[in-house]
């Protein structure tokens, strides 16, 4: 199946988002909203939420539309609690989370468009029920609490810290 204008345009975007949440993820242990990393995965999700809206495969209003509004939500809710609770506070453990549930969240229509497309020819699944797929996103879930616990703890050692 081709890939619209739109399609490769959102793709293309998502791509972008997603290693700006690795790299982030990477150099902060969590993806930083007050770095360049953190705002480019911030503005690059919502573009691709919304654009996300405007493709669907089989026609209509779907899960990946639910997805993509539920993203742009958590986005946009981090986005606000970062300016509102400036510095190293409770508030922090809660932008954290809710970033890291977008880039999880947003890895769930990923895997399964990819591994349904790729290779192409023989993609890896045949749809989206296929096990792989199933594993995949089990494995990332299982990286998701590790990575959320992870970022507790740092968090906690922060706040510690400050007066």
């Amino acid at each position: 199946m081709r890939l619209s204008n739109l399609g490769i345009f959102h793709t293309a975007i998502g791509v972008i988002a997603i290693l700006s949440a690795l790299l982030s993820f990477a150099r902060y242990g969590k993806i930083n909203l007050t770095k360049a990393t953190g705002k480019i995965y911030l503005y690059s999700t919502i573009i691709t939420s919304l654009t996300a809206l405007g493709i669907s495969k089989n026609g209509g209003f779907n899960a990946g539309h639910v997805f993509s509004i539920f993203i742009f939500i958590l986005v946009l809710i981090s986005f606000v609690i970062s300016l509102k609770k400036q510095g190293n506070t409770k508030a922090r453990y809660f932008e954290n989370f809710l970033l890291s549930v977008s880039f999880f969240l947003s890895l769930v229509p990923t895997v399964n468009e990819t591994f349904t497309r790729v290779p192409i020819g023989h993609p890896w699944a045949k749809n989206v029920t296929d096990p792989v797929i199933a594993k995949t996103l089990l494995f990332l879930f299982i990286l998701f609490i590790a990575g959320s616990i992870y970022q507790f703890i740092k968090q906690r050692k922060i706040n510690r810290t400050l007066p």
